[in-house]
């Protein structure tokens, strides 16, 4: 396993030998006393080389991403908060291994995510170059790019000189020659949408990314992005919007347009900021989401506090948790590939994984889920980009 950046491979120092880490393993273990092997018990974990799970395919089927070859697992794993500088490393370490164990195999991130701006790739570098190295192939890293990023005139929304540049900085934080998918990160209204989707057809043929997809677009400029992006040869596979149980906005034309386009969709903010989980109902007091851009205080009003214990209530019934609810309510569509989940600890992971033991739903639960949540919201917090 190598070292950190800019020194030679470690070594292990056992009693009368310099043994690399680089060496066979099984000829290692074969040849080692019974003195050495007591030796080696001694090491703390943190040194000793991470080995993915042997069983991590074994807990959920993978879906298919529209028409596409790509097959995403059912929940994946954002990066927008909890794994930039603010937060310990090692429990960033904790919680994407455990991810990758338990089948995880979609990463998801963008230029701006952290905090700070890019701290999120660099911290997700980390690992690429060391415990996921051997795994590179196995993994399904997107990133992104149109939200302000840098100062100045080139460092926001879609301009061709905007996406190139940003990929390849992200590259460089992520210590990759690519990634799997990049988007365009939201709709910009002054640029040419054949000079963004271009962009992400330039990408393509570099080498720097192997689909390329859009996020909050609405029906109508989706259907001309696909138009734009077939023309050129790199068709568009993937469309990530919000969409949750009280953000619904795909439903009005944008998840006939994917179906009819051929293209697959993961659903970022399925828990709505953080409403559709139990503390809300818990505590009304926000003011330790307050620190989050996209919560605000009001997204508490009295109506939403109601749709939000009536869904608990058919949650219990289901056995699941508010959150288990909102994430298998969303899998249940066979138009859905995939929903994006954040995790602060890794029982948080395993709480929305288990989800998936439960995503079918009667008719009966599916009108009540309805009832429940009519009305606006006021919580389609990108309406900025996919109302344009």
């Amino acid at each position: 396993m190598p070292g950190p950046v800019g020194r030679r491979p470690t070594r292990c120092r056992l009693p009368g030998r310099r043994i690399s880490h680089l060496h066979s393993l099984e000829h290692l273990f074969l040849s080692m006393t019974s003195r050495e092997v007591r030796f080696l018990n001694t090491v703390p974990d943190i040194h000793r080389p991470w080995q993915a799970a042997p069983d991590r395919y074994s807990h959920h089927a993978y879906r298919r991403v529209g028409n596409s070859g790509l097959l995403l697992p059912p929940i994946s794993l954002g990066l927008w908060w909890n794994f930039g500088d603010e937060h310990p490393f090692s429990r960033q370490r904790d919680i994407l291994t455990h991810a990758f164990d338990r089948g995880i195999t979609h990463f998801d991130l963008a230029n701006n995510y952290g905090p700070p701006h890019g701290s999120a790739e660099e911290n997700f570098g980390r690992l690429l170059r060391n415990e996921f190295r051997p795994y590179r192939s196995e993994l399904v890293v997107s990133t992104k790019a149109g939200w302000p990023h840098w100062p100045g005139p080139y460092g926001n929304f879609g301009s061709r000189k905007y996406l190139i540049n940003s990929l390849d900085e992200s590259l460089r934080r992520l210590s990759t020659d690519y990634v799997d998918i990049f988007y365009s990160h939201r709709v910009d209204p002054d640029t040419p949408i054949e000079e963004t989707i271009g962009a992400l057809d330039t990408i393509v043929r570099q080498g720097k990314a192997l689909y390329v997809g859009i996020s909050s677009y609405s029906a109508e400029r989706t259907q001309r992005a696909v138009e734009v992006a077939r023309s050129l040869g790199t068709p568009l596979v993937i469309h990530q919007p919000a969409y949750s149980l009280l953000n619904r906005w795909v439903e009005d034309g944008l998840l006939d347009t994917l179906e009819q386009t051929g293209l697959g969709l993961i659903a970022f903010t399925p828990l709505a900021q953080g409403l559709l989980t139990d503390r809300f109902l818990q505590d009304r007091n926000a003011a330790h989401a307050s620190k989050r851009f996209s919560f605000d205080a009001s997204h508490l009003s009295e109506d939403n506090l109601r749709r939000l214990r009536d869904l608990a209530a058919i949650a219990r019934e289901r056995g699941q948790t508010l959150a288990q609810l909102a994430i298998a309510w969303l899998l249940r569509n066979h138009r859905v590939s995939s929903v994006l989940v954040g995790a602060s600890s890794t029982a948080q992971l395993d709480e929305n994984l288990a989800a998936l033991a439960n995503t079918a739903f009667s008719t009966e639960e599916l009108q009540a889920i309805d009832h429940a949540v009519q009305g606006d919201s006021g919580i389609n917090l990108w309406a900025q980009s996919s109302d344009l």
